[in-house]
C-alpha cells in the first residue's frame, strides 16, 4: 500500500493511495470534503466564542484524523479532541497524523461510533457525525449523549434518499416521505433536520440550526442543542409538510403531524404530492453565519473563496420562507425564455417583495411572492 502527503489548512497528513473513494474501502482522506471541513472550523470557532468556554469536541468518524487533527490545531479554546474510528488502519493513521502534527490535546479510540457516544455521555460540547452514507443509525446514541449547549455537527451523503431518487430508503432511514422537485436539496436539508428534531425530543431535547447548507454529493447541518421538556415540545411546532403540484408548480407549507392536507391542487385541481414530515422552521442564523464571516479572515483556508460565496449566499437567503422557484423550470412551464434572475429579482423587490438568490441553485429565488405574480413579471420582461 503507497502512502501520499496532504497537506490541509494548517495540518500535514499521510494517507494511503486508493483508487477512489467508496463504501468498499476505508475512507481515509476525501478532499471532495476540504470545504466541508473549512466551514466546520469557522462554525466550531464560533460556536466556542458564543459558549465563552473552552470546549471538548469528538470526531466519531476519524478516518485519517484530518478532521480532527484540523480541530486541534485551527481552533483556539478547544481542551480536547477525542477521534473515534471503529477500523484499527484508520487508528493507526491518526496516531501517526497525531504525532506528524505534534497534536498534545488529542485522544485516539477504535470503537462503534454508537458505542463511543453513549459510553462517554456528556463529555462533549460538539459531537461530529461524519459517516459515509446516512447518519440515521447514529442519532439515537448523540441524542443521549449531548449536553445542553452543545453542537451537534451532521453530514449526510445519502443524498439520493434525501432528494427523493430513492423513495422507500428515505421513508425506511427517515421515517418521511421525499418530494423530487427543482427544490429537492433543501427538502432533503429539511428531511434531516425534521429527523434530527423528532429524535432529540424523545430525550426532551430541542435543536436550533445554526447553519446547513448542500454542496455536491453531501447536505450537512449545524445544531445547537437544548434540554427541557417544554423546549422540545415548542421545537417541535416546525414541523410539518410540503405540498407540490407538478402539473402548476404551485407548493405549500403546511405545519403540524396530524394537519388536514388537501389531495387536489387549489390552484389547477391537480392530485398534489406531499412530502414530510420535515423541518419548516429556519435553517439558517443570520448571526451565527455573520460571525462565520468574519472569522474567516483569522483562518488558513484554502477554499476560502468559493466557501465565501456560500457563506454569504446562506445568509442572503436565512429570513426566506421555505422552497424557491427555479426560473428555468418555471419558463419551461409557460414555454417562453427565461429572463435575467436580476431583472426577475427587482421587479419583485420593488412591488414590495422579500427575495433572494439561493445556494441550492443558480437559477434559484426565495420570494414570499406567489406563483401567480412571478409568472407575471416573467412574462412582462419576455421580449417575446
Amino acid at each position: 500500500m503507497n502512502n501520499k502527503h496532504i497537506q490541509e489548512g494548517l495540518v500535514k497528513i499521510i494517507v494511503p493511495e486508493f483508487d477512489k473513494v467508496s463504501a468498499k474501502a476505508p475512507v481515509f482522506y476525501n478532499p471532495a470534503m476540504e470545504l466541508n471541513r473549512d466551514l466546520s472550523i469557522l462554525a466550531l470557532q464560533k460556536f466556542q466564542m458564543d459558549l465563552g468556554e473552552d470546549i471538548n469536541v469528538c470526531d466519531a468518524f476519524g478516518g485519517s484524523g484530518i478532521r480532527g487533527i484540523r480541530y486541534s490545531k485551527e481552533i483556539s479554546g478547544v481542551s480536547k479532541v477525542v477521534v473515534n474510528d471503529i477500523s484499527p488502519l484508520a487508528v493507526k493513521f491518526t496516531k501517526e497524523n497525531a504525532n506528524l502534527n505534534e497534536v498534545e490535546n488529542l485522544e485516539i479510540s477504535q470503537t462503534d461510533a454508537n458505542m463511543a457516544l453513549r459510553e462517554r455521555r456528556g463529555e462533549f460540547d460538539v459531537v461530529d457525525i461524519d459517516p459515509f452514507g446516512t447518519p440515521s443509525y447514529f442519532i439515537d446514541s448523540v441524542a443521549n449523549s449531548l449536553k445542553s449547549d452543545s453542537l451537534l455537527c451532521i453530514t449526510a451523503t445519502d443524498t439520493s434518499a434525501l432528494c427523493g431518487t430513492y423513495k422507500e430508503p428515505c421513508i425506511r432511514k427517515y421515517n418521511a416521505v421525499p418530494l423530487k422537485t427543482e427544490y429537492c436539496h433543501e427538502n432533503g436539508i429539511r428531511i434531516l433536520a425534521g429527523f434530527v428534531a423528532m429524535t432529540f425530543a424523545k430525550y426532551k431535547k430541542s435543536v436550533l440550526i445554526k447553519f446547513s447548507h448542500s454542496s455536491e454529493h453531501y447536505m450537512r447541518i449545524y445544531f445547537q442543542i437544548q434540554k427541557g421538556a417544554k423546549e422540545a415540545d415548542e421545537s417541535l411546532k416546525n414541523m410539518g409538510f410540503i405540498i407540490h403540484c407538478r402539473k402548476c408548480l404551485f407548493r405549500q407549507t403546511i405545519n403540524g403531524l396530524a394537519p388536514h392536507i388537501p389531495d387536489k391542487c387549489p390552484e389547477c385541481g391537480e392530485k398534489t404530492r406531499v412530502g414530510g414530515p420535515l423541518w419548516l422552521g429556519h435553517i439558517q442564523d443570520s448571526d451565527f453565519l455573520e460571525g462565520m464571516i468574519g472569522l474567516s479572515e483569522e483562518k488558513e483556508l484554502n477554499k476560502e473563496k468559493q466557501l465565501l460565496k456560500l457563506l454569504n449566499r446562506c445568509l442572503e437567503e436565512s429570513k426566506m420562507p421555505a422552497t424557491y422557484y427555479d426560473l428555468h423550470v418555471v419558463c419551461k412551464k409557460l414555454k417562453i425564455s427565461s429572463p435575467s434572475i436580476l431583472d426577475v429579482m427587482e421587479m419583485l423587490e420593488n412591488e414590495g417583495f422579500l427575495v433572494s438568490r439561493t445556494h441550492y441553485r443558480p437559477t434559484g429565488i426565495k420570494t414570499d411572492a406567489s406563483l401567480t405574480k412571478i409568472e407575471e413579471i416573467i412574462e412582462n420582461l419576455n421580449p417575446d
